[in-house]
């Protein structure tokens, strides 16, 4: 390899770092980093794997002469997700201890001597024949290990070869910046869900004072999400579903007491006020810039709008509803019929599903409705998930559970 050759790829590097800043999403990040080492190497293959609690956790995996082989989705599917403990056997966890770079010219051909041992067994699942590896420790500015990446298989004209020594540091420097990136994108994980569990604490506020439980907008959000991806949505539209869903009842948080948790039957006049809380859901979320509260402003407005006018605050019909609140009443109904609450049985599934059926065109959008009922399978799996036990009807007013909970919470810790 000759120093122009060199120079062009360390100058190629410092693209590949400005790429790597601008990336947020940790999936998309840890994709990019392997693509990039691999394509600086001229790699055939790769692997990723992150530090967790002393353990090496298997996150991302390439192969180009598989994909070529069996197709993208095929190939990803022969690497399976796993753990393993940080020890000198394993070659990631060797170089993950030692914080320095191994470069094997043929892993079968490993000194009976060496600390390390190759584990054949992908290799004979996947009909791959690893040969040459690179296994690089990413470190960040504390020289604290964050990662691992191996690089298998360097490819040149007539096949297979040894990883040039060269690229040892090219790839050790990929592997700091890849670091850095690593950790920003961890923060910026941190930050986005503890935005997230903000939003789903104040919806549980809400059903809280409703006599409510956590679970009921756990299962009502998750068959927003179902519904939204027989839809064909994107991921990223259905987690907005999912997470803007959470907040569709926030305006009983100004709803009071006597008229939100009266037993019986609702004057006119009361229910006048109870219909309200879609208003004040709105103006609470009114004016935010994030995306998942401008949703949640929508479906807290709209998520009692019936498909023939009938419903509230405005009165829309049809599609002037917008997508969201049609498939939040679907969910929200669904769920109100088929749970049980301290002040009411539970409907069966039979039963459910003839109410819905009479609401179609009136209450629901005949469309989302029938997506909704062809996904039941998955309806099913979500109310086995998060479904009420006897004691979560109680636990929220019981201080003795907080006290447990806060208990078990420091063992965790």
């Amino acid at each position: 390899m000759d120093r122009s050759s060199i120079a062009e790829d360390f100058e190629e590097l410092l693209n590949v770092g400005i790429a790597l800043s601008s990336v947020h999403d940790l999936e998309r990040l840890l994709d990019l980093i392997l693509q990039e080492a691999r394509r600086l190497t001229r790699a055939d293959a790769g692997t990723l794997y992150l530090v967790r609690d002393s353990k090496l956790i298997f996150k991302v995996s390439q192969c180009q002469s598989l994909s070529d082989r069996l197709g993208e989705g095929r190939m990803r599917q022969v690497y399976q997700s796993y753990e393993m403990p940080i020890s000198r056997e394993s070659i990631a966890g060797y170089a993950a201890l030692t914080k320095k770079v191994l470069n094997i010219s043929n892993v079968k051909e490993i000194p009976e001597e060496a600390p390390y041992r190759y584990n054949r067994s992908w290799d004979e699942r996947a009909g791959y024949s690893t040969q040459s590896m690179m296994v690089v420790p990413m470190l960040n500015r504390e020289d604290k290990v964050v990662g691992v990446f191996q690089l298998i298989n360097a490819l040149s004209i007539g096949g297979v070869v040894p990883f040039l020594a060269e690229y040892e540091k090219l790839a050790s420097s990929l592997a700091s910046q890849a670091a850095v990136a690593i950790e920003n994108a961890e923060l910026t994980e941190d930050l986005k869900q503890a935005h997230l569990d903000t939003i789903f604490r104040l919806g549980v506020a809400a059903e809280y004072r409703d006599k409510e439980t956590a679970n009921h907008i756990k299962r009502m959000s998750n068959y927003c999400a179902s519904i939204a991806e027989s839809l064909g949505w994107s991921k990223e539209a259905v987690n907005m579903t999912l997470w803007s869903s959470l907040m569709h009842d926030v305006g009983k948080l100004g709803i009071p007491d006597a008229i939100l948790q009266k037993p019986g039957r609702l004057t006119p006049e009361e229910r006048r006020i109870m219909e309200y809380h879609t208003i004040i859901g709105g103006n609470i979320l009114r004016g935010s810039e994030a995306a998942v509260l401008k949703q949640s402003r929508i479906i807290a407005l709209t998520h009692h709008e019936r498909f023939d006018g009938t419903g509230y605050p405005r009165g829309l019909k049809g599609e002037a509803i917008p997508v969201e609140g049609r498939i939040t009443i679907m969910a929200d109904v669904f769920d109100a019929l088929s749970s049980r609450r301290v002040y009411k049985s539970a409907f069966s599934e039979e039963e459910v599903l003839c109410i819905m059926g009479e609401g179609r065109g009136s209450i629901f959008d005949p469309i989302i409705l029938d997506k909704f009922l062809s996904r039941l399978e998955a309806v099913r799996e979500i109310q086995r998930r998060y479904g009420e036990r006897e004691e979560d009807l109680d636990k929220f007013r019981s201080l003795d559970y907080l006290i447990i909970e806060e208990e078990e919470e420091r063992k965790k810790a």
